[in-house]
């Protein structure tokens, strides 16, 4: 496909404005859960639900999206899911009740799916393996960022608009950006054609990208690192309240960390990705995830959290991205597949690991965290020997596929 270099920067940025809004709705709601408990009248466990409730069925529809654009081709699915995310976001605005709200939650969850995994999809299409770090690290960093001013300017504009004026105007935003990318639905159409398979070509296809060792241990590894990442992150409102009783403002200011090293420096971590090699990255970053967490145990003053803050979000940046990079790799003819296989990891091990860690908290926050970061320590250590094949190759990409599947 021919396509200047400007045109494919703007789509690019049309992307991560896309991504940015959506994360900015998933994280607005985890600094205000205290809130909404009060509201409601019930539990923070309770109340936290709504959080899984979104992320697990987000998940589970990334599979269907990525079938089906393999299918049916991606421009009509980007548009759709944009939209349905657009409407009910509005609609969860109206919630009367929690199992009102969990339904609103559920459903956007399944709607708008569709968005961050075609994005990812596209920055396959166009741009080589070898130069994907830079656009990568922009659709992550505006993840990042998403994250990092959902939580922020959640708590902070909650007691300016309410939670319900939080929703509506996500939902403004959304339609502006579906504005924004239409001007870009010709270069969107023209990336990838649809491929009609039948059933038994796309069950073959899942076994192709779960066969393998690279497979294996790249999705293992992206389902459990966000479960460790959702699990810490989701709770970290309750944190700051119970242990330095904040109010949402402040809250929302000690948690703007989170999200800003991705949606600074993401591009620029995806340079050196694609420089230096992910095999020498990975394992940095999931050791920072589980150094930032062991450091929250303590009960140290509050800029020391607040910075162990930024370097658990340091540690995202430095994982989630890259093990993308790899997925965009293992696709083939299937990308739509192989992206929606890993946003489906993505995102239930974030639906996962925000109930896992909400029950761990029975036991106290310091057992919490300190559950998780043994976990995450221990796949610090067996990354380094699991990703050693991840470095750059001079090759064309598909021989560079070909000997990293090798190296087990």
């Amino acid at each position: 496909m021919l396509t200047t270099t400007d045109e494919r920067e703007r789509l690019l940025r049309a992307l991560a404005l896309a991504t940015f809004i959506i994360f900015f709705q998933a994280y607005m709601v985890a600094p205000i859960i205290p809130v909404l408990s009060t509201s409601f009248g019930t539990s923070v466990q309770a109340i936290g639900v709504i959080v899984p409730a979104y992320l697990i069925p987000y998940g589970v529809a990334t599979l269907v999206f990525g079938l089906l654009a393999d299918r049916i081709g991606i421009q009509r699915l980007i548009f759709a899911s944009l939209a349905m995310f657009a409407v009910l976001t509005a609609l969860t605005a109206g919630a009367q009740s929690i199992g009102q709200l969990t339904l609103w939650r559920t459903l956007t969850g399944l709607g708008a799916s569709g968005v961050v995994p075609l994005a990812l999809v596209l920055i396959g299409s166009l741009y080589p393996y070898e130069q994907r770090g830079r656009p990568l690290g922009w659709l992550f960093g505006a993840m990042a960022g998403g994250m990092a001013f959902g939580s922020t300017f959640g708590a902070v504009l909650e007691p300016l608009l309410g939670w319900r004026g939080l929703f509506v105007l996500v939902a403004l935003a959304a339609v502006g950006v579906f504005v924004v990318l239409l001007l870009h639905r010709s270069l969107i159409s023209s990336t990838r054609k649809a491929v009609p398979e039948t059933m038994e070509e796309l069950f073959r296809g899942y076994r192709d990208l779960i066969g393998t060792p690279r497979g294996q241990r790249t999705y293992g590894y992206v389902f459990v690192n966000s479960i460790f990442h959702s699990g810490v992150f989701t709770w970290l409102g309750v944190y700051f309240e119970q242990r330095y009783g904040l109010g949402p403002v402040g809250i929302g200011v000690a948690l703007l960390g989170y999200g800003i090293p991705g949606f600074l420096f993401g591009p620029l971590i995806g340079r050196v990705a694609d420089r230096w090699g992910r095999a020498r990255l990975l394992p940095i970053g999931l050791g920072l995830g589980a150094l930032g967490a062991a450091t929250l145990i303590f009960n140290g003053p509050l800029i020391l959290a607040i910075v162990a803050v930024t370097v658990l979000s340091l540690g995202y940046d430095m994982t989630q991205p890259l093990f993308g990079g790899i997925v965009t790799a293992l696709g083939g003819k299937r990308p739509g597949q192989a992206m929606g296989l890993n946003v489906f990891a993505l995102f239930a091990g974030f639906g996962v690991g925000s109930l896992l860690f909400g029950e761990a908290l029975r036991l106290g926050f310091g057992m919490a965290l300190g559950i998780f970061v043994m976990v995450q320590a221990l796949a610090t250590a067996l990354s380094i020997g699991w990703f050693s094949a991840e470095i750059p190759l001079s090759s064309a990409p598909e021989e560079a596929n070909t000997r990293a599947e090798g190296i087990h």
